[in-house]
């Protein structure tokens, strides 16, 4: 309905018994955008679009094809894709396509900069298509619908056939959207090249680099190449939690929770719940479970100070680097979510996504026993 949302759910009270009340807090760390039922507006009509098309996939040339000349000839639409989908000699040497990619504007991920150039996305292919779109925009994402392709997956609840009417709909902006929220993540690198020389300004900062990343599924930290086992102190707020030993730990958003975190034995937690999971990889001490914290804390990742070997940490399964003593990857929750256009609402989506994907709760039911029955 139209309550107003708050981060948990309808707006709490905030007095308690006769007396008590909150104390109001004027140094809120960062205000968690609504993650509950939303639906998507535009403020001026969409012009421009990003298609996103995994590269290398023959049966996606069709499809691809089509939305294309669907949304420049008959949607007007200025479609953006990447120079390398392009590339493909079965896109690149097709005549009757030739009219339609003089009209594409082409853009490069290392170098050119689209994030304000785009109002909307549209994925083609799996929900690496989704992680790959949520890596191009490091701040505010536009509206992303993904139509999976052959096989369904968590991040894709659109089916191709149908697509004209389903794009009209949401460029006429009637649509559900679920929140998606991301991590942000710095790693801080200690320099290793001057070891020993003082900085003639005497800038300890200027020796160290820092990078940022946004990850929609989650940051893997893990032993590598080595044969023992990873040591990693975990922090939460400043606070040693525990140190990690085992294969590592990966630190996931709800929306990642079906993915890696998962299979290493977590929970599967709906979008809109506003968390960050950590979940151990095989840890030493088995009493280290999976938990959930909720989205506001900021973690920090170092290696232990006994550690035999480094780590090795990833973001959504991309830019893998080694993390040495002296480094740390710190992690929050983003103010940047990706909007994912839901098919039906964010609670019918996933649901339908664990049933398909998983086969969620799918068993073999016992058969009826009538009293005439006594084969066994």
């Amino acid at each position: 309905g139209d309550r107003m949302m708050s981060l948990h759910g309808p707006s709490p009270v905030t007095t308690f018994g006769p007396k008590a009340c909150m104390l109001q807090n004027p140094h809120a760390v960062m205000h968690i955008q609504d993650p509950a039922s939303q639906r998507l507006t535009w403020n001026k009509p969409p012009k421009s679009v990003l298609v996103i098309k995994k590269i290398q996939d023959a049966s996606l040339l069709q499809p691809f094809k089509e939305l294309c000349v669907f949304l420049t000839e008959q949607k007007n639409m200025i479609v953006y894709v990447e120079s390398k989908v392009l590339a493909d000699p079965a896109i690149a040497g097709d005549e009757s396509f030739g009219a339609v990619i003089q009209k594409f504007c082409t853009f490069r991920e290392d170098l050119d900069d689209i994030s304000n150039r785009v109002d909307f996305i549209i994925c083609l292919g799996g929900d690496g298509t989704l992680l790959y779109a949520s890596s191009l925009f490091q701040e505010s994402v536009p509206p992303v619908m993904a139509f999976h392709l052959g096989s369904l997956g968590f991040l894709t609840p659109f089916k191709f056939d149908t697509y004209q009417s389903q794009v009209t709909q949401i460029i006429e902006g009637n649509t559900a959207i679920i929140l998606r929220s991301r991590l942000r993540v710095r790693v801080v690198k200690e320099s290793r090249e001057k070891k020993g020389i003082i900085m003639t300004n005497g800038d300890s900062e200027g020796s160290r680099k820092s990078m940022q990343y946004q990850v929609l599924n989650e940051v893997v930290v893990d032993r590598g190449p080595s044969s023992y086992l990873s040591n990693v102190d975990l922090f939460l707020d400043g606070h040693l939690i525990t140190t990690v030993q085992g294969d590592g730990v990966i630190v996931s958003t709800p929306t990642g929770s079906t993915a890696y975190a998962v299979a290493a034995g977590a929970s599967m937690i709906h979008p809109n719940v506003p968390a960050i999971m950590i979940t151990p990889i095989c840890p030493h001490s088995l009493s280290f479970r999976p938990i959930v914290v909720p989205a506001g804390v900021e973690l920090k990742i170092m290696l232990s100070r006994d550690a035999r070997n480094t780590a090795w940490v990833s973001f959504d399964g991309r830019k893998r680097q080694e993390i040495c003593h002296g480094d740390s990857i710190t992690i929050t929750t983003s103010c940047f979510p990706v909007p994912s256009i839901c098919f039906r609402d964010p609670v019918n989506d996933w649901f339908e996504s664990l049933s398909q994907c998983l086969h969620w709760n799918v068993r073999k039911k016992q058969n009826y026993l009538s009293s005439e029955e006594e084969e066994f």
